[in-house]
């Protein structure tokens, strides 16, 4: 970090400091404003601007939301004259690094970009060695460490390249293509085509055609002959998601498919033999279905060669924060964003929520938090509210059916002295203030409730 590009509309100040820092052995280019900062980014790119708040035409404040509109990944740290420490302080929650007051010694500028260089060595390592851990922890385009996890990725490495039918079982949002996707990449028939269909996704009255194809003048709208995903997938993988949704009468067309390995297209009278691995994956109880007569018994035991089931994200809580900082680099790429990471309290809550909808909300979540965030660090307020809420001990205390006024009271205590320290950033005076009780009578609740994560 040996660039700086200083910005100030004063001549003297950006002569005295290009000299101090060319002093100190850094490359420095000087602008008169904002416009002319923006102008010279191409030909310097610099790895600090030190940039005057205030300035005609355009000022700090709006340098830096040019900077962020374009991405740039310079280091900013802003100066500001006595009286627009305010302004200062509005700069670095806009993503400032850090502000020096103005008049100021030579030794707070060097110090400040010696503290920057520090701060930008740090979070390469960091970055570095997320990735590593990424790395180390990614089978193919799926990330996780848990032991559950860590065992299908063994599964799939043993049966990748037979040809036998597997089912993946699991809830909605777990990653069940996304495990069929690994197997045929580990397999012999990796570079033939990956077809994937979700079952309960096409009219039933369609989907015998799509899956087999048809002949011209098979039915009304079919003008020309039409290969089905069992011929697009030849040499490869058909994945069938859903497959418990599949109609009964297509379900003895699959069987026939699966034993003879052979399918007819809708108004052909001959047979086409195809080559292809099937991969059908459910998030209901097919067994239960067996029983109940809506999924064929011979099928179910025709496609249930192997199975692997993928458990929920609440029962592997140690891939949840790999998936948070996954997401997080992931969108901050896709999205232009410059999110640092997850509050501990954040990302407390993240851990302990319940995920019904598994990887995919997860990561819906925290674009959402992203897009929302008021800063460059998510806190609990920028995640929705059902996280919030499902983990507030009242909402946990009512939920389970709890009717003791005293228990109930209490955890509604609990929350309003953590909201209290949060809003007063800990000062436990001003806390009391806020809560309308003695601050001997706060300390003694603190003590009472091990209120210490704060």
């Amino acid at each position: 970090m040996r660039r700086v590009l200083v910005v100030d509309d004063e001549e003297n100040l950006r002569l005295v400091l290009r000299t101090l820092l060319k002093k100190h052995g850094y490359d420095v280019e000087v602008a008169d404003g904002g416009d002319s900062a923006l102008a010279a980014l191409d030909s310097f790119d610099p790895d600090v601007i030190l940039t005057d708040v205030r300035m005609p035409r355009m000022g700090g404040l709006d340098l830096l939301g040019a900077l962020k509109a374009k991405q740039h990944p310079a280091t900013v740290i802003v100066m500001s004259a006595y009286g627009n420490v305010d302004l200062a302080i509005e700069a670095m929650k806009a993503g400032a690094y850090d502000y020096v007051s103005k008049p100021f010694k030579p030794d707070e500028i060097v110090l400040a970009l010696r503290k920057a260089e520090e701060r930008e060595t740090l979070r390469r390592e960091n970055r570095a060695l997320k990735e590593q851990i990424q790395k180390d922890n990614q089978f193919e385009s799926i990330l996780a460490k848990s032991a559950e996890m860590v065992a299908i990725f063994k599964t799939v490495s043993k049966i990748a390249d037979f040809k036998t039918t597997v089912l993946i079982t699991g809830e909605s949002g777990t990653g069940k293509e996304l495990v069929a996707r690994a197997i045929h990449a580990r397999s012999s028939r990796k570079g033939s085509p990956f077809v994937a269909i979700n079952c309960g996704a096409i009219p039933e009255n369609l989907l015998e055609s799509e899956l087999f194809g048809h002949k011209k003048g098979a039915f009304t709208d079919a003008s020309s002959d039409r290969r089905g995903l069992f011929e697009e997938a030849s040499s490869g993988t058909l994945f069938l998601d859903e497959i418990g949704e599949l109609p009964l009468n297509l379900q003895v067309k699959l069987l026939r498919v699966l034993q003879e390995e052979t399918i007819r297209r809708l108004g052909d009278p001959k047979d086409l033999r195809v080559d292809v691995r099937i991969i059908a994956a459910t998030h209901r109880d097919l067994t239960a279905d067996v029983k109940a007569g809506r999924f064929r018994e011979d099928l179910f035991y025709r496609i249930n060669v192997l199975s692997i089931h993928i458990p929920p994200l609440r029962n592997r809580r140690d891939d949840v924060s790999l998936l948070i900082d996954h997401f997080v680099t992931r969108n901050n790429a896709r999205l232009g964003t410059n999110i640092r990471g997850v509050s501990t309290e954040g990302r407390k809550l993240l851990l302990e929520y319940a995920w019904p909808g598994n990887v995919r909300e997860l990561e819906n979540t925290i674009e959402r938090a992203m897009v929302l965030a008021e800063s460059d660090v998510l806190q609990t307020s920028d995640l929705p509210e059902r996280i919030r809420e499902a983990l507030d001990p009242v909402h946990v205390h009512l939920a389970s059916g709890e009717l003791s006024i005293k228990k109930t009271s209490a955890a509604i205590e609990q929350i309003l002295i953590r909201r209290a320290l949060q809003k007063t950033k800990g000062n436990r005076t001003r806390a009391a203030d806020l809560l309308e009780i003695s601050h001997s009578a706060l300390l003694y609740k603190i003590k009472d409730y091990k209120i210490t994560d704060l």
